[in-house]
């Protein structure tokens, strides 16, 4: 058995990755796709169909050229969307252009659009998880869409405010950023005598999966973003992983057995009578973590003129 054979007896695997030819080599339960995943597909020529029936369409619905825009990305999103659910038994994450990460409203209206998209496709809400960003704005979109009965993927989460925030908001899944906090903290030279256990992106998971285990929360964690594999095995036992297709190769093509590292029934579970957080109270804890106040903002900021860069490449041929 290998490693990567090993791991899903403990955890559900989702692949960070929107082509075609990673998803049917690993088998993965969930797929998880973003902008800059997006980009790296769509110049592949086995994608090229996707791209012009993306141009057909928004050239079929009209309007002005920044509606074309938005419809041909759209458009994208979903047709890469439903090729990869032909290949899984799960979930597909769409991410909610970045750039509306702080309008609750324009987030709830382009989710609900996304939906309606994937229904003309045949294929039904209970398969598609919305991504956001975990801002208060994008927080409170998901708390409106999962009463919608739309579930969501929150994520660029780094702090342990937007972790509380998302579960008293019934936000289905939620997914820390690992590698992401390891790098800020690499960044900052705040890794002496590192260790897997002492790994800042690690210890964060861990202490969120505690957290809601404790208190009985449902909301899922999906660990993300990894820079090394002993962060992957170190958090054996979490909800799900999303890894991307070069640690899936390195698991696949290593050998033994993955020790389980996080356990439910081990955590006693107690009522909760912590007050639900404020925007007040969400936004003084989650900026008193600066690590998550920069990291967010990068992110948000990153995915945006990934956005942009799309809508740049459409452009030139609608």
């Amino acid at each position: 058995m290998n490693q990567l054979e090993s791991l899903k007896k403990n955890t559900l695997i989702s692949i960070d990755s929107a082509d075609i030819k990673f998803i049917n080599k690993y088998n993965p339960q969930d797929a998880t796709t973003n902008p800059s995943l997006i980009l790296q597909v769509i110049y592949l020529k086995k994608y090229s169909n996707i791209f012009f029936d993306a141009l057909l369409y928004a050239n079929k619905k009209g309007g002005n050229l920044n509606n074309k825009l938005s419809n041909a990305s759209d458009k994208i999103l979903v047709n890469i969307g439903v090729e990869i659910l032909k290949k899984i038994p799960g979930y597909i994450s769409t991410e909610i252009d970045a750039r509306l990460s702080f309008n609750t409203d324009l987030s709830v209206l382009k989710a609900l659009k996304l939906i309606k998209m994937y229904k003309e496709e045949g294929i039904h809400r209970e398969r598609i998880l919305i991504k956001l960003a975990a801002t208060w704005e994008g927080i409170k979109a998901a708390e409106i869409l999962e009463k919608k009965g739309i579930k969501c993927n929150l994520t660029l989460l780094f702090s342990f405010a937007q972790a509380v925030a998302c579960a008293e908001s019934n936000v289905f899944l939620i997914s820390p950023f690992v590698g992401r906090i390891y790098d800020w903290f690499n960044k900052n030279n705040l890794l002496k005598n590192y260790s897997e256990n002492l790994d800042p992106g690690v210890v964060a998971v861990k202490k969120i999966f505690k957290y809601y285990k404790k208190y009985d929360y449902k909301t899922i964690i999906m660990g993300a973003s990894f820079r090394n594999l002993k962060q992957i095995l170190s958090l054996s036992g979490c909800d799900r992983l999303t890894i991307s297709p070069f640690f899936l190769n390195l698991l696949s093509l290593s050998s033994g057995y993955v020790k389980r590292n996080l356990f439910c029934n081990n955590i006693k579970k107690e009522k909760n009578t912590n007050k639900k957080l404020s925007e007040s109270e969400f936004r003084w804890k989650h900026n008193k973590d600066i690590m998550a106040v920069e990291k967010l903002s990068e992110g948000i900021l990153q995915f945006g003129k990934d956005q942009i860069q799309l809508e740049k490449i459409l452009l030139k041929n609608i």
